[in-house]
This record gives C-alpha cells, sequence and structure tokens, in this order.
C-alpha cells in the first residue's frame, strides 16, 4: 500500500492494519521530511487520544492530514507505532 500526496509517496507498506477503513502504516514506513507536527488531538472512545502530524509536499500544508495514538486503548493496541491519513492522501494498492 501507499499513501501519496502531490504526487510523493508519503508511506509505503505491505504491513499495514486496517481499522475502520483506514489503512495504518508502521511508522517506519512513513518519510518524515513530509510531516510537521501538529498541536491537534481528539479522542475515539475505544481507540484513545489521537494525535495529528500536518503532511507537507512541496511547501503546500495538507493540516491534520495524519494521524496516530501514542498510547492506544487495549483495544486498539494493535495501531501503535502506526500512522493513517486522511484529507485528499490517497491510499493505492
Amino acid at each position: 500500500m501507499k499513501a501519496i500526496w502531490k504526487d510523493e509517496v508519503i508511506a509505503e507498506s505491505n504491513e499495514t492494519i486496517v481499522v475502520e477503513n483506514n489503512h495504518y502504516f508502521p511508522r517506519e514506513s512513513v518519510k518524515d521530511i513530509f510531516l510537521a507536527t501538529s498541536d491537534t488531538h481528539t479522542v475515539c472512545p475505544w481507540k484513545g487520544e489521537a494525535h495529528y502530524y500536518d503532511v507537507v509536499v512541496h511547501g503546500e500544508i495538507n493540516a491534520d492530514a495524519a494521524w496516530y495514538y501514542p498510547m492506544p486503548s487495549e483495544k486498539a493496541i494493535q495501531i501503535k507505532d502506526h500512522i493513517a491519513f486522511w484529507k485528499g492522501v490517497v491510499i493505492q494498492a
């Protein structure tokens, strides 16, 4: 699977974990050069507190387009150290 935005591959892995129709990429498969820390946090009732990254490509910012759970609940422990994408980031096989 690949996560693509603005014709750049942000992440690539054959070992994503699908939860609620979102592909969570192993952290090591995501290119740090395209991520900028965001102050945004949300709470999922069963996964826990999500933290966000802005996706930045060629100077363009896609705010809060990536998220992860640094300390997921026991029910979602399989997505620890994984990142998911949305807001126009295309996931391709």
